[in-house]
């Protein structure tokens, strides 16, 4: 079985197990008065598993192209060559992800922010650090402003001890 078939197989197990922690584990603790409206918190959670399992079920199931090896499209992904990509990119920049996630409280939501967007850049290939720093700060700056003072959500800007 090709590689993209395994990746829509385990795709395929993920919306499972996602999806019946959204159709039976997830509304057990709501307030009897929260069970009588129309959209739950589960709901969003469902219909991302099904339409998942939906997309994953399409991948798995739809007919491998035929044709010879020279008659591939430019832009599709030979899995022959898969040691000629930059998988070391992608590898590092999920691990700058783990980092960014570990590094959100004792940072605060703008340093981290602002450290993943500029060492993502710069992994990425972004050289101009006079134009990244400066957006980084502004994007993470206006999403914590959106998320604090628009959506009344708390989210520490800054590090605990400078509180």
């Amino acid at each position: 079985m090709a590689l993209d078939r395994w990746i829509a197989l385990a795709f395929i197990a993920l919306c499972c197990v996602y999806g019946y922690a959204a159709f039976f584990t997830m509304d057990q603790l709501l307030p009897p008065i929260l069970q009588r409206n129309p959209i739950w918190p589960s709901t969003f959670p469902k219909i991302l598993s099904v339409l998942g399992l939906i997309v994953g079920l399409i991948v798995l199931f739809s007919p491998k192209p035929t044709g010879k090896p020279e008659e591939v499209k430019d832009g599709t992904i030979d899995l022959n060559r898969l040691g000629d990509y930059h998988v070391g990119q992608a590898i590092a920049l999920l691990a700058l992800m783990i980092v960014y996630a570990l590094t959100l409280r004792p940072l605060g939501f703008v340093g981290s922010t602002i450290g993943f967007l500029v060492f993502g850049a710069i992994l990425l290939g972004e050289r101009k650090l006079h134009i990244l720093i400066p957006v980084a700060a502004i994007a993470a700056g206006s999403i914590w402003y959106l998320v604090q003072e628009v959506l009344g959500i708390f989210l520490r800007p800054w590090p605990g001890f400078l509180l």
